[in-house]
């Protein structure tokens, strides 16, 4: 019997929490305020938890907790005690790296269940088995690993313990992200959520008895970011990773903006669905996949180890610049007098400029802004200040957590 796979989407926020829930998600990835590896990420207070928790589970949707540092000594006391207040919460997981965290993970919550990420190098079928003799329910696989290899591991391990598999979103160039160079160039440690993300630095060679003078590091004539690798997309591959027996499509990205979250759940969603009523509708699709997936920002995109190692061509050698080709312009959070939509402003707009506006359900429509009011009440020609309130006139109505986006060419 084919599997049906979970779509897991990550939230930096309690406002991107629910534009995955409503834009498709089955199951949501979050870290708390401490013991993630997202440091950086806006991460979730215990009220807002509480709320994304409730939310997501009003909506038949599921939440899961990442605490996948790799804990020290003095860290131990610390997760114990927020184990204790998680465990009031009810997640439905708790992402985990650490034998010791997990450990303390059973103990003190023994009634979520445990899931191992990725960063506890997972690469073969026994260390699946270990990890469920250990009482994992579900394993996270290695980047590194070949779809031949998952569909290996499905085979030999129980029908119970779930393989969750990165399908789509940025990739560490290091071995299933344990890296030393953020910590060695800026005492920032990647493995307790503070990578400063190096790999994507512009390098230089400096010969011994030649001080001062810098040479580029050349690839192939082709450039300089040598570490750079191209994000993962397998839009065009889900009939391969469902016949692999991946239980749990996942993305990446805790540090990005609710359109990217949108896009990537609203064309995943349709994708998976598709698949699962017909093959046929599924390749149909296959081009409104690619142009809504190229919503998101990317770094051109790449299969990642799925079909072999990968060649040269799966790294960037001329930029390490994002490809942007929308920009978020807000999400309607409510409603005013008169039709008027409530947004909270991301970025510049004006009165009579064009936009879209992307809907859960895969519509996009464009509309035209024919007036913004402030808090007050006050007509402004344009919206200049990022993260406030608005009222917005667009002549027909739109939903609750629609996204408002502009298309780069289109300015």
């Amino acid at each position: 019997m084919m599997r049906r796979p979970e779509l897991l989407i990550p939230a930096g926020s309690l406002e991107v929490l629910k534009i995955a829930v409503i834009f498709g998600a089955d199951a949501v990835y979050i870290g708390g305020e401490a013991f993630g590896l997202r440091a950086k990420a806006k991460n979730f207070s215990m009220e807002e938890i509480r709320e994304g928790i409730a939310f997501a589970h009003a909506h038949g949707a599921k939440v899961y907790i990442t605490a996948n540092i790799l804990a020290h000594n003095a860290d131990l006391d610390e997760v114990r005690a927020y184990f204790s207040e998680l465990k009031e919460l009810a997640p439905d997981a708790l992402i985990i790296s650490d034998p010791g965290v997990f450990v303390i993970a059973g103990e003190v919550c023994p009634g979520i269940e445990r899931h191992i990420s990725t960063q506890a190098n997972n690469t073969n079928y026994q260390t699946y088995l270990f990890w469920h003799a250990q009482g994992a329910k579900r394993v996270v696989s290695a980047r590194e690993l070949s779809l031949r290899e998952i569909a290996e591991i499905r085979k030999r391990i129980p029908d119970g313990l779930e393989i969750e598999t990165f399908i789509h979103g940025a990739m560490c160039i290091s071995y299933s992200g344990r890296c030393l160079l953020s910590n060695y160039l800026t005492g920032r440690d990647a493995n307790q959520g503070s990578c400063t993300h190096p790999c994507r630095w512009n390098y230089t060679l400096m010969e011994e008895q030649r001080p001062g003078e810098y040479l580029p590091v050349f690839e192939n004539e082709r450039g300089t970011y040598i570490f750079n690798s191209k994000d993962l997309c397998m839009i065009d591959h889900i009939p391969e990773l469902i016949s692999a027996g991946i239980d749990s499509f996942k993305i990446e990205g805790r540090m990005k903006t609710a359109l990217y979250v949108a896009a990537a759940a609203r064309t995943y969603r349709k994708a998976i669905d598709d698949y699962m009523e017909s093959q046929e509708k599924y390749r149909a699709n296959l081009p409104w996949y690619r142009e809504q997936i190229a919503c998101c920002t990317y770094r051109q995109f790449t299969t990642g180890f799925f079909f072999g190692k990968p060649t040269q061509e799966a790294q960037i050698y001329d930029s390490s610049t994002y490809v942007k080709e929308y920009t978020y312009l807000g999400t309607v959070e409510g409603f005013g007098e008169g039709g008027l939509c409530r947004i909270r402003q991301r970025n510049k707009f004006s009165v009579g400029e064009r936009i879209e506006v992307m809907k859960p359900d895969g519509e996009n429509l464009n509309v035209t802004v024919l007036k913004i009011l402030d808090e007050e009440g006050n007509a402004m020609e344009s919206a200049p200040h990022p993260k406030q309130a608005l009222y917005i006139d667009f002549g027909i109505p739109l939903e609750r957590y629609d996204i408002l986006r502009r298309k780069e060419e289109a300015r």
